[in-house]
């Protein structure tokens, strides 16, 4: 390795000797978002993330008219994943994907149930200082759904946060985010590389 990099040109050395510094302090930064004029362009490649979870809060169980009536899965950032096991805490430049699915068939051979149907929409949440320094928290939501459900938008402009913050202020366990309804975060939260959601360490299920 020392032969092979000693003959390589000053100014490739040069560049390769940087890189490595950075990485080494932590200083380069791997964003999973691009926000340019205020518009966030639809992330790429999120069901590579880390999933936490599903919550559905059907119309069935509430009155015919639920706020959100379809099923939420829920992805978060890889790096972000990793320092939330690491510190317990989002990280600045968090990023969470919620893909919309309505509810399908209510019947399966297992049981009657709420079974996931079609994408009809996809929505994101980023904690970002540079981006959002007056919002609370820093947090900002994004909606790419359209109205025809079976389409997204390629940008989206942030949410007014106040439409949002009303509901997450008062009961989001974590900075913001409704951690208590997913078991992937609550079982990591400042647990390290072996984190088990709580569960025996022969049922770890980490990522």
């Amino acid at each position: 390795m020392i032969k092979t990099f000693s003959k390589l040109p000053a100014c490739y050395a040069l560049l390769i000797g940087l890189a490595s510094a950075l990485l080494a302090t932590g200083t380069y930064a791997e964003e999973y978002f691009d926000i340019n004029n205020g518009e966030l362009e639809r992330p790429g490649g999120y069901r590579e993330w880390i999933y936490v979870g599903t919550p559905v809060t059907p119309n069935d169980l509430n009155n015919g008219k639920a706020a959100f009536p379809e099923h939420h899965n829920v992805y978060i950032d890889p790096k972000s994943w990793a320092h939330w096991k690491k510190a317990g805490e989002f990280r600045d430049g968090t990023i969470l994907i919620k893909e919309l699915v309505s509810v399908g068939s209510k019947a399966a051979v297992s049981g009657n149930g709420y079974f996931q149907g079609d994408f009809i929409g996809l929505e994101a949440t980023i904690k970002s200082k540079k981006h959002f320094p007056d919002e609370p928290g820093n947090w900002a939501y994004y909606s790419f759904s359209n109205p025809d459900l079976k389409t997204l938008k390629e940008k989206a402009a942030a949410f007014p946060a106040a439409s949002c913050n009303g509901c997450h202020a008062g009961a989001a366990a974590d900075d913001w985010v409704f951690t208590q309804y997913y078991p992937v975060l609550r079982g990591g939260k400042g647990k390290g590389e072996k984190a088990t959601g709580g569960m025996n360490s022969d049922l770890s299920m980490d990522n």
